[in-house]
């Protein structure tokens, strides 16, 4: 395909998977159950978190967390007691388990105690084109309260090199207002120009079988190349082609 046709292919496959009809398999719609924006950070970054596996399995455990948290993730943060804790011991993820979840309970509720929130973390970090300096930033943040050493992996660092996909797509939920109600857009301090495509298997093989990856393996430097090809295409709005690479990955089998 020429570069004209490559546009008009993802832009098309944008189209049709952009759509409200994506939330109902996806682990967006976990978010969507909230309107205070504090509720909406909370359960997006959480549910991110445990985003890898069966999708089935991701599902039911992100709500069976909203359960946990009595369905007010910012209430339970800021007002729990220690006895209130005890409800997480058995909640299991794969290898994010309580220890890792009290953690971050503790973690929001400092981050909005004494950092002014999610948003502000990110924006104060922000570069004009990238989000991934913030990334780092905010997970030094994140764990500056005495923690286990292990809970530090469920959080991923660019500068270490990850393609840090599961935040890269709590940023896309939180920033992106794609006017068809699937990213919630509800940060304005940031701009959908500086989002990067949250990389995995899927999207990654199917932006190397069109030209737009060569890296073999799917880190911080292929997702440093892919961005620069996905703003070829659209500088404004690149991590929409997520919508693309992963449809076509997962529903087409591209």
């Amino acid at each position: 395909m020429t570069p004209k046709e490559l546009k008009e292919f993802l832009d098309f496959k944008v189209d049709q998977y952009n759509t409200a009809e994506f939330i109902e398999t996806d682990p967006v719609q976990i978010p969507h159950l909230f309107s205070r924006k504090e509720d909406i950070e909370i359960s997006g970054f959480l549910t991110a978190t445990i985003s890898w596996g069966n999708r089935k399995s991701i599902l039911k455990n992100a709500h069976s967390l909203m359960e946990l948290l009595e369905f007010a993730p910012y209430d339970f943060v800021q007002n729990h007691s220690e006895g209130d804790l005890q409800r997480f011991e058995k909640f299991v993820h794969r290898t994010f388990n309580s220890i890792d979840l009290i953690y971050f309970i503790k973690a929001f509720q400092n981050i909005y105690g004494q950092h002014k929130g999610l948003e502000n973390i990110f924006s104060k970090h922000s570069s004009r084109d990238s989000l991934q300096p913030a990334i780092h930033e905010f997970k030094k943040v994140f764990f500056e309260l005495p923690h286990e050493k292990k809970t530090e992996k469920h959080v991923s660092d660019p500068l270490k090199n990850s393609a840090a996909k599961r935040i890269n797509m709590f940023l896309r939920w939180m920033i992106r207002n794609d006017n068809r109600n699937v990213d919630l857009g509800i940060w304005n301090s940031l701009s959908s120009s500086q989002l990067s495509c949250p990389l995995d298997v899927h999207s990654g093989n199917v932006a190397r079988k069109l030209g737009l990856l060569k890296r073999k393996q799917n880190d911080a430097k292929a997702l440093a190349e892919l961005d620069i090809n996905l703003r070829k295409l659209d500088h404004q709005d690149p991590v929409k082609y997520d919508y693309a690479l992963f449809g076509l990955g997962v529903f087409e089998n591209y």
